[in-house]
């Protein structure tokens, strides 16, 4: 919606029932997009979609977990509010795990659900759920309106929350005999929320602090995570590791945060990260920590994280800093203030070619680790999933791609052998790890970003959980292509109970016919593929790629495939499991 359109759709007022006042007020939050699905204690909303004229474009869904999934992938390709829609009771609770999933993620997210009448609640009425209570724990704020004249004030604020300071996913339960109230209706500018501040002061009182640090060190890293996308801070990133010359190391959800191909890149760290970045932070003296929160997934056992590190750590959200590991200088605040404050600070220093001179020899050692232990697999008779994916990558290179994945093997494999060079073309679920998450948030990154290519690479597991929505590409002739690694297994944790609960496969066996995803995916009116060789990837990538509508492929991949290096749980970050034609284990590496 372009911005003369939404100061009109602000401007608007008018005697109106509150369903309609639900939709104004979207209107006046720049909402061009949202997913549902109507029930009984929302229909007045879903009636108002109909009776009146509105911009807002409605996708029906066949989930509400889809719905939510959708909403997120839109809002993480396009950086804008995902907004979500679903009726009381059942459809409210199926959106908590797309709403955990936000909050864990930092996605900005807003939840629409529908509540039984004002005089039933607490009565245990028909598709009653406390909501708002069930969320408290999994959102920034949850909000049930209890007086109709309240709607578009719960909305903006809800949009406000959401989108500011670390972005996160609000609720707002808005009870049926409300959305069938007349009232006079205005768009509220102003915003009341004692207790609730998106403002940070520009006093950088640590900056000059990290710029000491960095020229004491002698084997600095950049350690970044997802809140340098969500605060656009990609640009400022790079202009900084280039002002300082040091390695850099990108998480899972922080994955083209620093383009893969740039050569301070080390890649991504933690449980099944390369070797290089894992060696290059366990030997490091300093982290420079950006948007990111030592996550267990990263840091393997947390004492044995850098042990020779001192931490700076920015950071938009204080209660992250010194969370997990006690920071030395701490800057708070939005990355576009703070990481050009520390860059011209150090720049400014008298002592900085001597600096850099004096860090060469770290930066040319992990520079060699990386050229000398690239991620890798054995090819052999059966069909590999990391091939599958490097035809993918080079089909689309040079194209505008998202790429986006469930959770599990697929999700590691696609994270190693993807080099991706900007923010927002990698979607996945880090923290609540949410298989499922991959087809409903392609759809809705694709509906965000029309004119990519997005590709959902996805496992047999995860595909099952969300596979209904299917149905939603199709009709809305959604051009994803979901590329499935079909092992007939739950994979990653069949890999667990082969290392390490002595081959008992319990409950991992998925047998991989059963469905037929080529006959299912043709039922949905999507074009269906499979692909059992090698010989046959890039035949079938490349029709995929052409066709521009729904697309589901079927990858027979060898289901004894396993995904490495690996840490086992307990571990630290440096001692690795790789692959069995290497060493079995690898300490230190170097």
């Amino acid at each position: 919606m372009s911005s003369t359109t939404i100061e009109q759709a602000r401007q608007r007022t008018g005697r109106m029932l509150g369903s309609e006042a639900i939709i104004r007020s979207l209107e006046a939050e720049g909402v061009e997009i949202c997913w549902g699905i109507p029930g009984g204690a929302i229909l007045p909303l879903y009636d108002a979609f109909m009776a009146i004229d509105h911009s807002i474009e409605h996708v029906l869904v066949r989930h509400e977990q889809g719905a939510g999934h959708m909403a997120q992938g839109y809002a993480r390709a396009t950086g804008n509010v995902g907004v979500c829609i679903a009726t009381s009771g059942p459809g409210a609770t199926n959106l908590v795990t797309p709403i955990a999933d936000a909050f864990l993620d930092s996605t900005p997210l807003v939840a629409i659900t529908g509540q039984v009448p004002t005089h039933l609640i607490g009565t245990d009425a028909f598709q009653e759920a406390d909501i708002t209570g069930i969320v408290m724990p999994i959102v920034k704020h949850s909000f049930l309106v209890q007086r109709a004249e309240d709607i578009p004030k719960a909305i903006h604020e809800a949009f406000h929350i959401a989108s500011t300071g670390r972005p996160g996913p609000v609720l707002v339960d808005i009870p049926k005999d409300l959305q069938l109230t007349e009232i006079d209706f205005a768009y509220v500018e102003a915003v009341d929320l004692p207790g609730y501040s998106a403002e940070f002061p520009r006093q950088l009182d640590g900056v000059d602090a990290a710029a000491e640090l960095i020229a004491q060190a002698r084997k600095p890293v950049l350690y970044v995570g997802g809140g340098v996308i969500n605060g656009e801070g990609s640009d400022d990133l790079i202009l900084l590791a280039e002002a300082l010359q040091v390695p850099v190391t990108t998480t899972l959800l922080a994955k083209g945060a620093f383009p893969d191909s740039h050569p301070l890149s080390v890649q991504m760290p933690g449980m099944h990260g390369s070797k290089y970045a894992n060696w290059t932070i366990h030997r490091s003296d300093l982290l420079i920590t950006v948007g990111a929160r030592f996550d267990d997934r990263v840091t393997g056992k947390l004492d044995a994280f850098a042990p020779g590190a001192k931490i700076i750590h920015f950071d938009i959200d204080p209660a992250e800093i010194s969370k997990n590991r006690t920071a030395d200088v701490a800057l708070i605040g939005e990355l576009r203030t703070t990481l050009p404050a520390l860059r011209d600070a150090v720049l400014a220093r008298a002592d900085n070619a001597e600096r850099q001179e004096q860090q060469g020899d770290w930066l040319r050692d992990v520079q060699g680790w990386r050229r000398d232990n690239p991620f890798r697999y054995k090819k052999g008779e059966k069909l590999k999933p990391q091939y599958v994916i490097e035809a993918f990558g080079k089909a689309l290179k040079g194209k505008d791609a998202i790429w986006v994945t469930g959770v599990g093997q697929h999700q590691m494999w696609a994270a190693q052998f993807l080099s991706i060079d900007g923010p927002r073309r990698w979607l996945t679920s880090g923290g609540l790890g949410t298989m499922g998450f991959g087809v409903p948030a392609a759809i809705g990154a694709q509906q965000g970003c029309p004119d990519a290519y997005v590709v959902n690479f996805d496992g047999d597991g995860c595909f099952q959980m969300t596979l209904q929505e299917l149905a939603t590409a199709v009709c809305y002739d959604v051009p994803v292509i979901h590329a499935v690694m079909n092992n007939g297994w739950l994979g990653m944790v069949r890999q667990w109970q082969e290392l390490f609960h002595g081959e008992r496969y319990s409950e991992t066996n998925l047998f991989g016919t059963i469905p037929d995803f080529v006959k299912l995916a043709d039922a949905y009116g999507c074009l269906a593929l499979r692909a059992e060789t090698e010989a046959e990837v890039d035949a079938v990538v490349a029709e995929a790629i052409a066709a521009r509508r729904p697309t589901v492929i079927d990858f027979r991949i060898d289901h004894e495939e396993k995904v490495y290096p690996m840490v086992p749980s307990g571990a630290a970050s440096h001692e690795m499991i790789d692959q069995a034609w290497d060493n079995d284990w690898i300490e230190e590496g170097v």
